[in-house]
């Protein structure tokens, strides 16, 4: 084994530990402030790489379907919030494992009526199909770098978001006392709305990003959710 070889296998290390990092940046938002246990958060991993594949060749561009994915992941995470987890928040982790599970059977579903159960193939525009030349001499592949650098420049943008902007002190306000902030007069529905908003679209970045590394197929959120 060259050092190469394993300064390569390192780069799919951090590649794969930034999608996991999308992942449970959500959770951690989700159950951090809203003390929600969510197994359907997966389900949502699995919608953005349907609408990401859909959508660009809907559009016929690779960064406007994403965008669209985003935009729509975005909006069914919010819907899903307002309409099936909002009446949750008062029950026990057992209601809410058990709801969210039948939300994930839901997902599997509704996906496999739409686009099949069969696998769907993401594909990549010209530019992302590269390799660059490391120092070690081997090649990588120029999406999985920019899976790592998408990656860390989405964790420097939620550091800013939870420290250095009323948001994140609302954020950070509800996790540690959300009567306090109710009291105070802060629209305890609506953060909760965008706080859900916000890690769905997290959970999309990173089935979108792992759509063309790995196949698009219904259930593919709870293999990653597990992990």
């Amino acid at each position: 084994m060259t050092w190469g070889l394993v300064f390569e296998q390192l780069l799919n290390g951090l590649q794969y530990g930034v999608m996991l990092f999308l992942m449970a940046a959500g959770l951690t938002l989700v159950l951090g402030i809203m003390n929600m246990v969510n197994l359907a958060h997966g389900s949502l991993y699995m919608v953005g790489a349907y609408l990401a594949v859909a959508l660009t060749a809907w559009t016929g561009n690779y960064l406007a379907g994403v965008a669209l994915a985003l935009l729509g992941t975005l909006i069914i995470g919010m819907a899903v919030e307002v309409v099936a987890l909002r009446a949750l928040y008062n029950r026990d982790h057992l209601d809410q494992v058990l709801a969210t599970f039948a939300l994930i059977l839901s997902f599997n579903e509704l996906i496999s009526i739409i686009w099949g159960r069969g696998a769907q193939y993401a594909s990549l525009p010209v530019w992302l199909q590269g390799h660059i030349d490391l120092f070690t001499g081997s090649r990588y592949p120029v999406y999985r770098m920019a899976i790592l650098v998408i990656g860390l420049l989405t964790a420097v943008a939620l550091w800013y978001v939870v420290t250095r902007t009323r948001l994140g002190m609302l954020v950070r306000a509800g996790a540690s006392n959300r009567a306090m902030v109710a009291a105070l007069g802060v629209n305890i529905k609506l953060l909760y709305t965008v706080v859900f908003g916000v890690g769905a679209p997290l959970a999309g970045l990173a089935g979108l990003m792992a759509g063309p590394i790995y196949a698009v197929q219904p259930g593919m959120g709870e293999l990653i959710l597990i992990q």
